[in-house]
């Protein structure tokens, strides 16, 4: 238990997140060491701001403690300085907050910033993201809810998209239990510490997500961290930050699903909500942002990645580059060409490829056929290579 980890963990704990004035200490290059010190010595370079917002909780140092109850938990505390931090997706997504073009983050601007750190149980945080969608939604699950959002779910895992969601009762249990079922990726981002199950009915569903090998647990809160309204509405950030868009499949008028929607086109991914029944008021919140164009109709799993694949994980400027460019190869989204990047001419085992752009095996593989079959590489036995620019050309 390193010094640099204990420090990471006081400060999850003193400094409830996200916090805007640690970010920026952060970022001016202060170890993790230096600032909690400087933390618990009230230590003026620290700044007016952080001193007072820590001010009721800085002789708090449960660090050992709670390193030691998520490495009890089979789990580990994260931070941007680990391989497995999602970097490129947190980038995105407040890097667009801070642009200042939404007014739903002006709304909620101290929130509007990344995690400083993340405990989490399972998998690779950064890998399960990288191609990934949210499906969130009611808890007062109808049939018609229940069913559209199983059919979402399944197509997606199919298509190697890591299904995320708040682990709540109602849409969230069924996307993560569908996922599951399917033998795709899940991740449920939590709104307590990750040695409580909230809700309590879904205790067994959190330990499968772990256990599955395929899906993850996180939280921005240590251990010990009970679950309050609040934190539930800064986790809806971190739900939409993870992934490329967010798919409401039913919520009623003041559904909190909502929420999360409006932090996904916020955070400048895409928003997308799905129709309901007229007959019932269980969509009316889909309808409305239907109707008022802050969300894209979705009415399958097909059109979910139709919208992503065009500009979900791209900024739309740099997608036009792409879309209309002669290149065939300049036409590939950002996981294609990681993919097709870590290739060469003589050949590479799949393995090998997942090693060197930093994503699942099974989503390297179906990107691998997904390559293959337009005609941009092509498989030797056991490895896969580029086909040479000249033949690509002919």
């Amino acid at each position: 238990m390193g010094k640099n980890q204990l420090a990471w963990a006081y400060l999850s704990l003193v400094v409830e997140g996200p916090n805007a004035h640690l970010g920026t200490l952060i970022k001016q290059g202060h170890e993790a060491e230096k600032i909690a010190a400087g933390i618990k010595g009230r230590e003026a370079w620290i700044g007016t701001e952080l001193l007072h917002e820590t001010d009721s909780r800085y002789t708090w140092d449960t660090a050992h403690k709670d390193l030691e109850i998520i490495h009890r938990l089979g789990g580990r505390l994260i931070t941007p300085h680990d391989v497995d931090w999602p970097k490129d997706e947190f980038e995105h997504a407040f890097g667009f907050a801070a642009s200042g073009m939404s007014d739903h983050v002006r709304t909620y601007q101290d929130d509007a910033v990344a995690p400083h750190a993340l405990w989490v149980r399972g998998g690779d945080l950064k890998a399960l993201s990288a191609q990934s969608v949210t499906i969130v939604g009611t808890r007062a699950i109808s049939h018609y809810g229940t069913e559209v959002t199983e059919q979402f779910t399944q197509n997606l895992a199919a298509h190697q998209w890591t299904i995320i969601s708040g682990g709540a009762l109602g849409v969230d249990t069924v996307a993560h239990t569908q996922a599951l079922r399917a033998g795709g990726s899940t991740i449920a981002v939590a709104a307590c510490g990750l040695d409580r199950s909230y809700p309590a009915h879904n205790k067994e569903l959190f330990e499968r997500i772990v256990s599955s090998g395929a899906g993850a647990l996180v939280s921005e809160y240590p251990p010990g961290t009970p679950p309050q309204r609040h934190r539930f509405l800064t986790r809806n950030r971190l739900v939409a930050a993870l992934s490329q868009g967010t798919v409401v499949t039913e919520a009623a008028w003041r559904s909190g699903a909502l929420n999360t929607l409006s932090w996904c086109a916020g955070l400048g991914r895409i928003a997308m909500a799905v129709p309901g029944p007229v007959t019932t008021a269980g969509s009316l919140g889909c309808h409305e942002r239907i109707k008022n164009g802050s969300a894209q109709m979705v009415t399958s799993g097909d059109d979910v990645r139709s919208l992503l694949g065009a500009i979900g994980a791209l900024d739309v400027i740099e997608q036009y580059e792409l879309n209309f460019s002669a290149s065939p190869i300049q036409g590939l989204t950002r996981n294609e060409l990681r993919v097709y990047d870590a290739l060469n001419t003589h050949g590479r085992e799949a393995g090998d490829v997942a090693t060197d752009s930093g994503l699942p095996l099974a989503l390297v593989i179906h990107l691998l056929v997904e390559l293959q079959n337009r005609g941009l590489i092509m498989r030797d036995g056991l490895l896969w290579k580029r086909i040479k620019q000249s033949e690509l050309n002919k």
